[in-house]
C-alpha cells in the first residue's frame, strides 16, 4: 500500500464507505464502493491489519487460482482508496467487511486515518431487507450529523431503534468526532435477498451523486437494474402467491404517496438526465 505521506495534499476529501455483511442486503452498498473504485480508477492507500479485527474462521481467507495454481491467499480485511475526480474534487474510498471483534477500536483507527487525510465529510453506505415491492423506486432512507441534510436531500428519517451495525457504530464514532456524517440505507426487497440487487446499488448511487455533486457513469448498471426486474417478475409470475403478496406491497406503496412519486423526485431525475447529456 502506498505510504500516506506520499500522498498529494487531498483538498476538502470526502469518504464513501461501505461494509460487506449485515449492513449490506444483496451486496447493494458495496456494490456501490465496487463501481466508483472502478469507474473512478481508485489508488489503494492504506488497508487494516485484519489480525486484530476479524475471526478467520467465522471470515475466512480466500485462496485465488491461476490456470490450476496456488497464486496467494486474500485475507479479509478493510481497505481505503483515493480518487481524485474532473474538476480536482478528491474521494476516498472504503470497502471493508463488517469486523468480528474490537469494534470500538476498530472505529477508532478508521476514524483517526480520516482525520489524518483530512477527511471533515463522510457517507456510509448501507442495505436493508424491507418489505418493499421490487418493482417501484427502491426507498432510500437517511441520517445525518447535520439537522436538516435528510429534509435538502429529500430523504425518507430513519426511525429505525433496535441492534446495529458497523455502519452505527462508525457513524456515533465520526460525530464525537465533529465530523459531518450522512448514512444512506436502501431497502432491498427481503423476497429476493440474494446478491447481487443492481437496482438498490443504482438507487444508492444516484444519492451519492446528488451529495457529491458529481456524474458518476452507470456503465452497466442501469441495464443490470432492469434485467434484474423483469427476472424477479418472470419468478412471481410461476408462484401466485408470490405474484399476490407484490401486488400488497405495490398497493401499500403507492397508497403512501412516497417521495419518489413526488415531482421534486421527477425534477431531480431530469436534472441527472440533463447532467449525463451535457456533463459540462
Amino acid at each position: 500500500m502506498v505510504e500516506l505521506e506520499s500522498l498529494p495534499e487531498l483538498v476538502d476529501p470526502v469518504l464513501v464507505a461501505a461494509f460487506e455483511g449485515w449492513n449490506d442486503a444483496g451486496e447493494a452498498a458495496s456494490g456501490v464502493i465496487a463501481h466508483l473504485e472502478t469507474t473512478w480508477e481508485a489508488v489503494p492507500i492504506a488497508e487494516l491489519d485484519p489480525d486484530d479485527y476479524y475471526d478467520f474462521q467465522v471470515t475466512r481467507p480466500i485462496v485465488e487460482m491461476t490456470d490450476g495454481e496456488t497464486r496467494g491467499i486474500t485475507w479479509p480485511t478493510t481497505r481505503v482508496s483515493w480518487a481524485r475526480l474532473p474538476g480536482g474534487k478528491d474521494v476516498v474510498l472504503l470497502h471493508g467487511i463488517e469486523p468480528n471483534m474490537r469494534w470500538r477500536s476498530f472505529c477508532r483507527e478508521l476514524v483517526g486515518l480520516m482525520l489524518e487525510l483530512e477527511v471533515r465529510n463522510v457517507v456510509l453506505l448501507g442495505a436493508l431487507l424491507a418489505d418493499a415491492p421490487h418493482t417501484r423506486p427502491v426507498p432510500v432512507t437517511g441520517a445525518a450529523s447535520e439537522a436538516g441534510l435528510v429534509g435538502t436531500l429529500h430523504l425518507e428519517p430513519a426511525r429505525y431503534e433496535g441492534p446495529t451495525g458497523i455502519l452505527g457504530v462508525l457513524q456515533d464514532a465520526c460525530a464525537k468526532a465533529d465530523l459531518d456524517t450522512v448514512s444512506l440505507w436502501a431497502a432491498v426487497p427481503h423476497y429476493v435477498a440474494q446478491p447481487p440487487s443492481p437496482k438498490a446499488t443504482l438507487a444508492l448511487l444516484r444519492r451519492v451523486e446528488d451529495l457529491l455533486d458529481v456524474t458518476v457513469p452507470l456503465g452497466e448498471l442501469p441495464e443490470e437494474a432492469r434485467a434484474w426486474e423483469n427476472g424477479v417478475n418472470e419468478l412471481a409470475e410461476e408462484d401466485s402467491e408470490v405474484a399476490e403478496y407484490v401486488r400488497t406491497l405495490e398497493e401499500q406503496k403507492d397508497a403512501t404517496e412516497l417521495p419518489e412519486a413526488s415531482g421534486d423526485a421527477i425534477a431531480r431525475e431530469f436534472e441527472r438526465y440533463l447532467r449525463r447529456r451535457d456533463p459540462g
